[in-house]
């Protein structure tokens, strides 16, 4: 594990070298090598490149990557998936790009509920309570309405369906990184139905037949599901405890390169060739936006974002990154 860790504090990308120091090592906000890492997460790496490439003010609006028009088309180099990974490396509504970014999302996404969509209102709702966002009686009401959106199985569905499915992840996701002075007992309530739902399941367990998607890991994630998702919000909601992630967590165990790192295994859309054809499949003419594969690093070869969740979780789960 020594080499992994030292792997990812190498200073050439400081989002993850703070991530690691907070997440993995345990060290504090005021600690003198965090506030460094943290303060050059917009002046080098990944963060930085993604920040140089958000498009000046136009006509009144700001904070937007590739269009103003459609912020989450094409995916996924739109606004919201460069919002995500953003939030994802560290960054806050401190930095004012990213400001601009929350207050834009939050009015298009999170006015009122005509512009709700399940995956995507859980995705920015998570995003914006990641960045410090402070407009908190817009993200209070939909997470309401995530609460009221939940099946009878306690899962959700981002399509018409009276059954959840472990592919919506994201309303967790949201609850997860929610301070405890923000959970109402009814997203408390929401939580402990959510969790029992993917622990019923094993976190992979859903239909006859295996879902190879979830067995392949990605970042980023976007609103796609793999069993890496399933145990970083499992073990993040407080139920590393509970045996019945074990089986994913061999699995995760079992993906760990000799040298203690985690490879990236496929970038979204990670699709199988026989998917039906629906909006999902994201292909023409049902979406008329081709997707644009993003990533941060290459396929097949060790991830320090992966290797950072992976070790993130099993921290949680054993008290330290073993």
């Amino acid at each position: 594990m020594r080499q992994a860790l030292d792997w990812l504090l190498e200073r050439d990308q400081p989002a993850v070298r703070y991530l690691a120091l907070t997440q993995v090592v345990g060290r504090t906000p005021s600690d003198p090598d965090v506030q460094e890492a943290r303060s050059e997460i917009p002046r080098r790496g990944w963060a930085s490149k993604i920040l140089r490439s958000q498009l000046p003010d136009f006509d009144g609006l700001h904070g937007y990557w590739h269009n103003y028009v459609l912020l989450n088309r094409p995916k996924y180099v739109a606004t919201l998936w460069k919002f995500l990974v953003l939030v994802d490396l560290g960054l806050t509504a401190e930095n004012p790009q990213v400001m601009k970014t929350c207050e834009l999302l939050s009015e298009r996404y999170l006015r009122s509920k005509t512009n709700y969509h399940l995956c995507t209102t859980a995705n920015v709702v998570r995003a914006l309570v990641q960045a410090g966002y402070k407009e908190n009686d817009r993200i209070a009401r939909a997470l309401d309405w995530l609460v009221e959106e939940q099946k009878e199985d306690g899962g959700w569905h981002c399509f018409d369906s009276s059954k959840g499915t472990l592919d919506c992840w994201e309303p967790l996701s949201a609850y997860s990184v929610l301070p405890k002075s923000r959970q109402s007992r009814r997203i408390k309530r929401s939580v402990e139905r959510g969790a029992e739902f993917y622990l019923d399941r094993k976190l992979f367990r859903e239909g006859s037949g295996k879902y190879a998607p979830w067995f392949r890991l990605h970042y980023p994630v976007h609103y796609y599901y793999d069993l890496l998702v399933g145990l970083d919000v499992l073990t993040a909601l407080g139920y590393g405890g509970d045996g019945r992630i074990n089986d994913a967590l061999g699995l995760l165990r079992r993906k760990r390169g000799p040298d203690g790192m985690w490879p990236l295994d496929a970038l979204h859309p990670d699709l199988p060739p026989d998917l039906p054809k629906t909006e999902y499949s994201m292909s023409p003419p049902f979406e008329p936006f081709p997707a644009l594969p993003f990533g941060l690093e290459k396929v097949g070869s060790p991830s320090k974002m992966i290797t950072l969740r992976a070790l993130r979780v099993l921290r949680r789960v054993g008290g330290q990154a073993e």
